[in-house]
Protein backbone atom coordinates (compact mmCIF):
# COMPACT_ATOMS: atom_id res chain seq x y z
CA UNK A 1 0.00 0.00 0.00
CA UNK A 2 1.32 3.22 -0.72
CA UNK A 3 1.82 6.25 1.95
CA UNK A 4 -0.55 9.31 1.35
CA UNK A 5 1.25 12.00 0.31
CA UNK A 6 1.51 15.96 0.35
CA UNK A 7 0.28 16.05 -3.34
CA UNK A 8 -2.47 13.48 -2.19
CA UNK A 9 -3.60 15.66 0.73
CA UNK A 10 -4.00 18.92 -1.74
CA UNK A 11 -5.64 17.06 -4.27
CA UNK A 12 -8.34 15.91 -1.76
CA UNK A 13 -8.30 19.69 -0.79
CA UNK A 14 -8.94 21.19 -4.14
CA UNK A 15 -11.64 18.42 -5.21
CA UNK A 16 -13.51 19.65 -2.16
CA UNK A 17 -12.97 23.26 -2.21
CA UNK A 18 -13.84 22.81 -6.26
CA UNK A 19 -17.42 21.24 -4.73
CA UNK A 20 -20.30 22.04 -2.89
CA UNK A 21 -20.05 19.83 0.07
CA UNK A 22 -19.58 21.55 3.40
CA UNK A 23 -18.28 18.89 4.90
CA UNK A 24 -15.60 15.32 4.51
CA UNK A 25 -15.25 12.53 6.04
CA UNK A 26 -13.22 10.38 4.36
CA UNK A 27 -11.55 6.94 6.28
CA UNK A 28 -8.77 4.53 4.72
CA UNK A 29 -7.42 2.12 6.71
CA UNK A 30 -5.71 3.65 10.22
CA UNK A 31 -6.28 7.27 8.28
CA UNK A 32 -9.09 9.13 9.44
CA UNK A 33 -9.60 12.33 8.22
CA UNK A 34 -12.57 15.24 8.77
CA UNK A 35 -12.71 18.00 7.06
CA UNK A 36 -15.31 21.20 7.28
CA UNK A 37 -16.00 24.46 5.63
CA UNK A 38 -15.78 27.74 7.89
CA UNK A 39 -18.92 28.62 9.70
CA UNK A 40 -20.08 24.76 9.15
CA UNK A 41 -18.53 23.43 12.38
CA UNK A 42 -14.59 22.92 13.82
CA UNK A 43 -12.14 21.11 11.45
CA UNK A 44 -10.59 17.72 12.92
CA UNK A 45 -7.86 15.55 11.32
CA UNK A 46 -6.18 12.60 13.07
CA UNK A 47 -3.88 10.45 11.21
CA UNK A 48 -1.58 7.78 12.15
CA UNK A 49 1.72 7.74 11.83
CA UNK A 50 2.21 6.10 8.52
CA UNK A 51 -1.33 6.88 6.52
CA UNK A 52 -2.03 4.07 3.64
CA UNK A 53 -4.24 4.68 0.17
CA UNK A 54 -6.01 1.74 -1.02
CA UNK A 55 -4.68 0.48 -4.59
CA UNK A 56 -7.54 1.77 -7.26
CA UNK A 57 -10.78 -0.94 -7.24
CA UNK A 58 -13.35 -2.02 -9.77
CA UNK A 59 -16.63 0.43 -10.67
CA UNK A 60 -19.09 0.70 -7.77
CA UNK A 61 -20.54 -2.21 -7.24
CA UNK A 62 -23.95 -0.66 -4.84
CA UNK A 63 -25.87 2.43 -6.00
CA UNK A 64 -24.48 5.28 -3.70
CA UNK A 65 -26.49 5.94 -0.38
CA UNK A 66 -24.19 8.04 1.83
CA UNK A 67 -23.42 10.00 -0.85
CA UNK A 68 -25.10 13.67 -0.75
CA UNK A 69 -26.71 14.44 -4.39
CA UNK A 70 -24.31 16.95 -5.73
CA UNK A 71 -25.83 20.65 -7.44
CA UNK A 72 -25.85 21.13 -11.02
CA UNK A 73 -26.94 24.32 -12.72
CA UNK A 74 -28.09 23.24 -16.70
CA UNK A 75 -26.42 25.78 -19.68
CA UNK A 76 -28.35 26.31 -21.86
CA UNK A 77 -27.69 25.19 -25.26
CA UNK A 78 -27.78 28.62 -27.93
CA UNK A 79 -27.46 26.28 -30.67
CA UNK A 80 -29.42 23.68 -30.89
CA UNK A 81 -31.93 24.33 -27.99
CA UNK A 82 -31.70 22.03 -24.60
CA UNK A 83 -29.64 22.17 -22.00
CA UNK A 84 -26.53 20.72 -20.99
CA UNK A 85 -26.19 19.38 -17.56
CA UNK A 86 -22.37 20.14 -16.65
CA UNK A 87 -20.13 17.57 -14.28
CA UNK A 88 -20.38 19.24 -10.18
CA UNK A 89 -17.35 18.00 -9.99
CA UNK A 90 -13.65 16.35 -11.11
CA UNK A 91 -14.24 12.75 -11.00
CA UNK A 92 -14.99 9.14 -12.58
CA UNK A 93 -19.06 9.77 -14.38
CA UNK A 94 -20.85 6.49 -14.43
CA UNK A 95 -24.23 6.09 -16.37
CA UNK A 96 -24.90 2.81 -13.87
CA UNK A 97 -25.40 2.56 -10.32
CA UNK A 98 -23.33 -0.45 -10.54
CA UNK A 99 -21.47 -2.76 -13.45
CA UNK A 100 -24.14 -4.55 -16.15
CA UNK A 101 -26.86 -2.67 -14.69
CA UNK A 102 -29.42 -0.44 -16.73
CA UNK A 103 -27.94 2.88 -17.43
CA UNK A 104 -29.69 6.02 -15.04
CA UNK A 105 -30.98 7.44 -18.11
CA UNK A 106 -30.65 6.96 -21.99
CA UNK A 107 -31.68 9.50 -25.00
CA UNK A 108 -35.67 9.86 -25.05
CA UNK A 109 -36.04 9.42 -21.52
CA UNK A 110 -38.00 12.11 -19.90
CA UNK A 111 -36.65 13.30 -16.24
CA UNK A 112 -37.50 15.56 -13.25
CA UNK A 113 -35.06 18.20 -11.62
CA UNK A 114 -34.48 15.51 -8.84
CA UNK A 115 -33.62 12.38 -11.59
CA UNK A 116 -30.30 11.05 -10.82
CA UNK A 117 -28.36 11.08 -14.14
CA UNK A 118 -25.41 9.46 -12.85
CA UNK A 119 -22.98 8.72 -10.66
CA UNK A 120 -19.54 10.52 -10.09
CA UNK A 121 -16.71 9.23 -8.53
CA UNK A 122 -14.25 11.02 -6.09
CA UNK A 123 -11.60 8.89 -4.22
CA UNK A 124 -14.17 6.09 -3.55
CA UNK A 125 -17.01 8.32 -2.38
CA UNK A 126 -20.29 7.95 -5.02
CA UNK A 127 -22.07 11.53 -5.58
CA UNK A 128 -25.38 10.87 -7.55
CA UNK A 129 -25.46 13.76 -10.08
CA UNK A 130 -29.49 15.27 -10.61
CA UNK A 131 -30.52 16.00 -13.78
CA UNK A 132 -31.11 19.79 -12.22
CA UNK A 133 -34.03 20.74 -14.68
CA UNK A 134 -37.41 18.57 -16.11
CA UNK A 135 -37.31 17.81 -19.88
CA UNK A 136 -36.60 14.94 -22.08
CA UNK A 137 -32.95 13.20 -22.64
CA UNK A 138 -31.21 14.25 -25.92
CA UNK A 139 -28.13 12.80 -25.71
CA UNK A 140 -25.54 11.41 -23.01
CA UNK A 141 -22.19 12.91 -23.81
CA UNK A 142 -19.97 11.79 -20.65
CA UNK A 143 -18.39 8.10 -21.69
CA UNK A 144 -19.50 6.00 -18.91
CA UNK A 145 -16.48 4.62 -16.39
CA UNK A 146 -14.13 7.86 -17.68
CA UNK A 147 -12.62 11.15 -16.23
CA UNK A 148 -14.74 14.29 -16.24
CA UNK A 149 -13.89 17.57 -15.30
CA UNK A 150 -15.64 20.24 -12.97
CA UNK A 151 -18.00 21.91 -15.47
CA UNK A 152 -18.01 19.10 -17.97
CA UNK A 153 -21.14 18.51 -19.81
CA UNK A 154 -22.40 15.06 -18.89
CA UNK A 155 -25.66 15.07 -20.61
CA UNK A 156 -28.08 17.25 -22.98
CA UNK A 157 -31.70 17.88 -21.63
CA UNK A 158 -34.61 19.31 -23.94
CA UNK A 159 -36.97 20.89 -21.36
CA UNK A 160 -40.32 21.05 -20.74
Amino acid sequence: MAELSRADIDEILKLVDGSDFDELKLEMGDLKLELRRRGAGAPTVAAPSAPTVSPPAAPPAAAPAAAPAAAVTAAVVASGGGAEIPAPLLGTFWHAPRPGAAPFVKPGDTVEADTIIGIIEVMKLMNSVPAGIAGTVLDVVAPNGELVEHGQTLIRIQPV
